[in-house]
């Protein structure tokens, strides 16, 4: 059997990129960020990998060329920018990272939770001031967090929070009636749903009109997903606790955004995943589905292109 054909966009020296030598003698794996290679070797690939993590240009215009692709992988969750029309129309199966970063990702919500719960803002602010300042807080256990987008994500969250105790409600694909029921019980609301059109805005202002005023809205998901002028009129007004984001509309988030004047935001910037592996284990779970693939099993974590996930 002819050796697969494995064409990965990217840093050639990058570390991370180290498992691809596990695919072995019945791949012929050839990594490169050189455009013109890349054009010139993309009608030989069978395989294509985005291994680059950022701007997905070069691997879309690669893909353009493609001519005999039997498979795409892009190795982070979030599929919104790769889903090009040519990738969307191909019937080249595209499979994605989804549930490679869910750990660090659920442990981060859990940590936004504790943040709020035991006010550690006012615990570091007291320590720096050397100042002595007992108070009574809350506590996690019987609190209830509600889960937009129950997926790996989600998931690696509930069984976390229901270690501490917590109830855990959720909102799935097609159950958006639901949510002004959920919003309203829920002390704590973890947004990890993927951007698509239908998740777009979902969190609006009505939405967070009905939330409790102490709840808080943890957001690792995609920005977008919730309406962030809505968001940021109800952190200023205090008509909610306050908020946790590791992602946003824009990103980088400018220096002179509101948020960062804001003293019930935690802010992180988008790496609540960025493990010091993340990558290496992102690149490792296409090794593993590389494997699949050459022997003609069902391939892992296949995208839905048209619902965007």
């Amino acid at each position: 059997m002819p050796a697969l054909t494995v064409l990965v966009v990217g840093d050639s020296t990058a570390s991370y990129l180290k498992p691809l030598a596990a695919l072995g003698e019945g791949a012929r794996v050839i990594v490169t960020a050189d455009r013109e290679k890349l054009k010139q070797l993309a009608p030989e690939a069978d395989v294509l990998l985005n291994g680059d993590f950022r701007d997905p240009t070069l691997f879309l215009d690669t893909f353009r060329e493609a001519t005999r692709i039997r498979w795409v992988h892009s190795p982070g969750a979030g599929v919104e920018k790769v889903l090009s029309p040519e990738i969307v129309q191909s019937t080249a199966p595209l499979t994605n990272g989804r549930g490679v970063f869910a750990r660090p990702l659920g442990e981060w919500i859990v940590a936004a939770m504790l943040y709020f719960t035991y006010d550690l803002r006012r615990v570091l602010k007291d320590q720096d001031a050397r100042r002595w300042a007992p108070f009574e807080h809350d506590e996690l256990y019987g609190r209830t967090l509600a889960i937009v987008g129950y997926g790996a994500i989600g998931k690696a969250a509930a069984e976390r929070a229901q270690a501490f105790g917590m109830k855990v409600l959720t909102i799935r694909r097609g159950e958006a009636g639901k949510i002004g029921s959920v919003l309203a019980q829920c002390d704590f609301l973890a947004v990890t749903a993927p951007l698509t059109p239908e998740t777009r805005g979902m969190i609006g202002a009505g939405e967070i009109a009905v939330m409790k005023p102490s709840a808080v809205i943890i957001n690792v998901g995609r920005g977008p997903v919730i309406d962030e002028a809505a968001l940021l009129a109800a952190l200023q007004s205090k008509s909610i606790r306050g908020a946790a984001l590791d992602v946003y509309a824009v990103e980088p988030l400018r220096p002179d955004h509101p948020f960062y004047s804001l003293d019930n935001v935690l802010l992180s910037p988008h790496t609540a995943d960025a493990l010091p592996n993340s990558r290496e284990l992102a690149i490792q779970f296409f090794v593993e589905n590389f494997e699949r693939f050459r022997k003609g099993e069902p391939l892992q974590n296949i995208v839905d292109k048209h619902a965007g996930y």
